[in-house]
């Protein structure tokens, strides 16, 4: 069976402006493609395991051809049944506010979780790396509250979707399409902008599947 998987990133619940895209995108999502199923995964759920000392260690085992042991091999198959539950999706949804210029910490945990080599990405010394979850298409959600284009540099920067973007295609994950809120909240209205973020939801959704077929 086809699947989505929604990777939030914001704990902000009900009053989060980008869960609320999220599910104008998964309402229109299931009405249009009612065979695939969806997989939630809400980062602040406590299921997303540590990447501290023993897991950096597993890494770099690994990364020498060996097998992790004893503390080593345990964040070694954490992180490999977080990887398992992202990359056997056909489809992603992430939704992503922007937090100081750039995405959520539990992101950032989430990507360093996955992002292992031969899991995320495979490397070469000759040709460097490559991406292996090939074959999947993405939309992502950003959400801002001051910054936004053209406002200049004293309303932030976007280190938000420069950094995210750059991780899926390093990933593997070249079909991606945006949906953005970036509302000026101190000085305007937002509810035109709102409308206008959760209209591009829903049509993206109704035809994700389709789009992803044809790739």
């Amino acid at each position: 069976m086809t699947t989505l998987l929604h990777v939030s990133a914001s704990p902000r619940g009900a009053h989060s402006e980008s869960l609320a895209i999220a599910d104008s995108f998964l309402g229109e999502f299931r009405r249009a493609h009612p065979d695939v199923d969806i997989d939630i995964f809400d980062l602040w759920d406590g299921t997303l395991p540590p990447f501290g000392p023993a897991a950096a260690a597993a890494k770099m085992t690994v990364f020498a051809g060996a097998d992790p042991e004893d503390d080593e091999a345990k964040a070694w198959d954490a992180a490999g049944a977080t990887f398992e539950r992202f990359a056997t999706a056909d489809l992603y949804l992430f939704s992503v506010p922007m937090w100081n210029a750039g995405i959520p910490y539990i992101l950032k945990q989430f990507i360093d979780v996955v992002s292992q080599p031969g899991m995320v990405f495979g490397f070469d010394a000759t040709s460097g790396y490559l991406g292996l979850l090939t074959g999947k298409k993405a939309a992502v959600i950003y959400t801002s509250a001051v910054y936004g284009p053209g406002r200049g540099p004293a309303f932030g920067n976007d280190f938000q979707s420069a950094y995210f973007m750059d991780w899926l295609n390093w990933a593997g994950i070249a079909d991606v399409t945006d949906i953005e809120f970036r509302p000026n909240l101190a000085t305007a209205d937002a509810e035109q902008g709102r409308r206008v973020a959760h209209e591009r939801a829903r049509a993206v959704a109704a035809d994700f599947r389709t789009l992803a077929l044809r790739g």
